[in-house]
C-alpha cells in the first residue's frame, strides 16, 4: 500500500540524460580519431565502433523507461491509497489495517495511542502481545474470516477491550482488490462498569431491605408468642419495629426519588427559584434534630435574592440531605455553618461545613456512590440509607451543577453545591 519513491532513472530529467550521452559520444569520437590518425584502426572500423558505442549509450533510456513503467503498475494507485489511509484515520475507534502477512499498512492516531509499539510495515503481533489478540489474528489470516476477541488491558489502567478483525478488499490499479485485515478496538469498560454497578445496586438494595424486614418479622413472631402478655417487652419491641419500618420507608423513598431524578436527568429545569427561602425552610425543619444533637446551626446568607434555574422540591431534598448529614455525622463538633456565596458571573455556591471527625481521603472519591458508607454501623444507627449523597449528585447533575467535597480528618468536612448563574444560562 505504501507509495514507493520513483527510481533514479525514471526521475532523472531527459535533458540530463541527453547531455551525458552526448559527452560519451564526443569522447568516443575523439578517441577513435586519435587511433585512426596513428594508423591503428581503419576509418571503416572506427565508424563501426562509434555506432556500437552510440547504441550502447542510447538503449538504457528505453530500458529505464520500461522498468519505471513496470514499477508504476505494481503499485496501488496513489489516490486509492490515500483514500484508504483517510478512511482508517477518520475512524473514531482505534483502527489498524494489515496485509495478509499481518504487517501494518495504516493505523490511526487512536490506535497509536492504544498501542505505541505499532509501526508501519512491521508485524502487528510484535506490538500486540495479548494472547487473545494473537490467536484471533492468526485465525483470521488463515481463514480470511471475521474474528472477535475480548481481553483485559492492564496498562496504563485496567480496561476491557473488544477486538474485531474484518477482512476487507482494498482496490489496486489493476482493477482488482487485495484482501487486507482491518482491526478495530472498542472500549467495553463503561459497559462492564454499568453492569457491575447494576449488580451491586440490586444486591445492596435487597440487603438493605432484607435487614429491616427480617427484624419486623422476628419481632412480630415474638409478640405473637412468648411476649404476648408482657407489656414492657411489647412496648420495647414496638418501638424497635417502628424504627425499622421508618428506615425501610425512607430507603424506598430515597430509591424512588433517585429513580425520578435519573429519569429526568436530561431535562434541565427552567423555572427561576430563590435559594434563600429554600435553605431557611430546610434549616427550620431540621431545628429539632439540631437541638437533639446539641448542634448550633449558623446560617450566613446574603440579603438580596439569589436566583437560579431549578426544581424547588429537588433543591429542598438536596439541602435537607447535606444539612442533615452534617448534623448527624458532624455532631461532635457542636457547630454547623451553612453559607451562600456568589461571584455574580459564574457560580452560586452553597457550603455546608461541620466540625466533626472528618472523612479519610481514601473515602472521598466514593462518597456519592449508591449505598457507600464510611462507617456502616454508624450510618445505620443514624438512620442513613447510603443514598443521600448519590441523590445530591444526581440532582446537581440535572441542574448542570457540581458537588465539591473537602475534608481533613479530625477537622470536619465541607460539602459545596455549585450551581450555574442565571446570566450564564440565559446567554447560553
Amino acid at each position: 500500500m505504501a507509495i514507493d519513491a520513483p527510481s533514479s532513472a525514471a526521475a532523472q530529467p531527459w535533458s540530463d540524460r541527453l547531455r551525458h550521452s552526448t559527452i560519451i559520444l564526443i569522447v568516443a569520437a575523439l578517441a577513435l580519431s586519435v587511433v585512426v590518425s596513428l594508423g591503428e584502426l581503419s576509418v571503416l572500423h572506427a565508424v563501426a565502433v562509434f555506432l556500437c558505442i552510440a547504441v550502447a549509450a542510447l538503449i538504457p533510456w528505453r530500458l529505464h523507461d520500461a522498468a519505471a513503467s513496470r514499477d508504476e503498475t505494481r503499485r496501488i494507485n496513489p489516490v486509492e491509497s490515500a483514500a484508504v489511509a483517510a478512511v482508517v484515520a477518520g475512524m473514531p475507534d482505534p483502527a489498524v489495517l494489515l496485509d495478509r502477512a499481518g504487517r501494518v499498512i495504516h493505523l490511526n492516531a487512536a490506535a497509536a495511542q492504544l498501542a505505541p509499539a505499532l509501526r508501519r510495515n512491521e508485524l502487528a503481533q510484535f506490538a500486540l502481545r495479548s494472547p487473545e489478540i494473537i490467536t484471533a489474528l492468526r485465525e483470521s489470516i488463515a481463514t480470511t474470516e471475521p474474528r472477535r476477541a475480548t481481553y483485559l488491558d492492564h496498562v496504563p489502567v485496567d480496561r476491557w477491550m473488544e477486538l474485531i478483525i474484518t477482512p476487507v478488499p482494498v482496490p489496486t490499479s489493476f482493477g482488482g482488490a487485495d484482501k487486507c485485515m482491518l482491526m478495530t478496538f472498542h472500549d467495553q469498560t463503561p459497559l462492564r462498569r454499568v453492569e457491575e454497578m447494576r449488580a451491586d445496586f440490586v444486591a445492596n438494595a435487597s440487603h438493605e431491605l432484607r435487614t429491616p424486614l427480617a427484624a419486623l418479622s422476628g419481632f412480630i413472631d415474638t409478640l405473637q408468642g412468648q411476649a404476648k402478655d408482657d407489656p414492657k417487652a411489647r412496648e420495647r419491641f414496638l418501638g424497635i419495629m417502628h424504627n425499622q419500618a421508618t428506615r425501610m420507608a425512607r430507603l424506598i423513598d430515597d430509591l424512588l426519588s433517585l429513580s425520578r431524578v435519573e429519569l429526568s436527568a436530561h431535562v434541565r429545569p427552567d423555572t427561576l427559584v430563590d435559594l434563600l427561602p429554600i435553605i431557611r425552610q430546610v434549616a427550620d425543619g431540621l431545628e429539632p434534630l439540631a437541638r437533639e444533637r446539641q448542634v448550633e446551626v449558623e446560617i450566613n446568607l446574603p440579603d438580596t435574592p439569589v436566583m437560579i434555574a431549578g426544581d424547588r422540591e429537588e433543591l429542598l431534598r438536596l439541602f435537607e440531605n447535606l444539612i442533615e448529614n452534617a448534623l448527624k455525622y458532624g455532631a461532635s463538633g457542636g457547630r454547623v455553618i451553612v453559607s451562600l456565596t456568589s461571584d455574580g458571573t459564574q457560580e452560586v455556591r452553597v457550603m455546608v461545613r461541620d466540625f466533626g471527625p472528618g472523612i479519610a481521603p481514601e473515602h472521598l472519591p466514593r462518597l456519592t456512590e449508591r449505598f457507600y458508607r464510611v462507617d456502616v454501623g454508624d450510618s445505620r444507627s443514624q438512620g442513613g440509607t447510603g443514598l443521600g449523597l448519590s441523590l445530591v449528585k444526581h440532582i446537581l447533575n440535572r441542574h448542570r451543577g457540581r458537588l465539591l467535597i473537602e475534608s481533613v480528618p479530625r477537622q470536619g468536612a465541607t460539602f459545596i453545591a455549585c450551581f450555574p448563574q442565571v446570566k450564564t444560562l440565559t446567554q447560553s
